[in-house]
């Protein structure tokens, strides 16, 4: 038996159409036991995404992004967001989306793009899948500015930093966005063999 097998529908309502859905769906769930129970759920549908962590390996660095998020705003996070270059797909797949969006956030034009895993966020309300990638990238890659799309609001510095300093940033708190925590730490295992630098604090703004 699915999962889908032990879910029954009784109606769907939504609560909001505007930049993503917003359903209230009340439903049946057959527990293990066999009894059923009454259940309502809000479901918040943006689309699928992608995110990318641009990384040299000969100089340990790795390129991040820092813009303006509301919600973490109101959420008690009175700063930037540093964030990986991310996307919604927007009916495309998710390498072509995420190469167009490396180019636009940072002005690096990747290649021998690589995906390494797939994951639900926050799986609880949104309904959002996210495509990891990570892709190599030299100085000579940078093709334009960055900073995203000012016509949907986006003003976007580029960083580049090193691989210890990301890292150290996660510890004391500087990076807390979860998909690019998942990548940096990915990156630690499997992308930076061998003996880390002395790690000192530093970061450098691209402009």
């Amino acid at each position: 038996m699915t999962i889908a097998d032990r879910i029954e529908v009784e109606s769907v309502t939504v609560l909001a159409d505007d930049w993503s859905v917003l359903k209230k769906t009340v439903l049946r769930y057959r527990r293990r036991d066999g009894t059923w129970q009454r259940l309502s759920r809000e479901t918040y549908d943006r689309g699928d995404g992608a995110v990318i962590l641009l990384y040299d390996p000969a100089r340990r660095t790795v390129v991040l992004t820092r813009q303006f998020r509301y919600p973490a705003l109101v959420n008690g996070w009175d700063d930037l967001l540093i964030e990986a270059p991310a996307g919604l797909l927007d009916r495309i797949s998710p390498e072509a989306r995420i190469g167009l969006e490396a180019e636009e956030e940072t002005g690096f034009r990747v290649r021998d793009v690589r995906r390494i895993f797939e994951a639900f966020m926050s799986p609880g309300s949104v309904t959002e899948k996210l495509f990891f990638f990570v892709a190599r990238y030299e100085p000579v890659d940078r093709v334009g500015l960055g900073g995203g799309n000012a016509e949907e609001g986006e003003d976007i510095d580029v960083l580049e930093l090193r691989i210890e300093d990301a890292l150290g940033m996660i510890e004391t708190g500087a990076i807390r966005d979860g998909k690019t925590i998942l990548l940096l730490q990915y990156a630690a295992l499997h992308l930076f063999p061998g003996e880390p630098a002395t790690r000192c604090p530093s970061q450098s703004l691209i402009g």
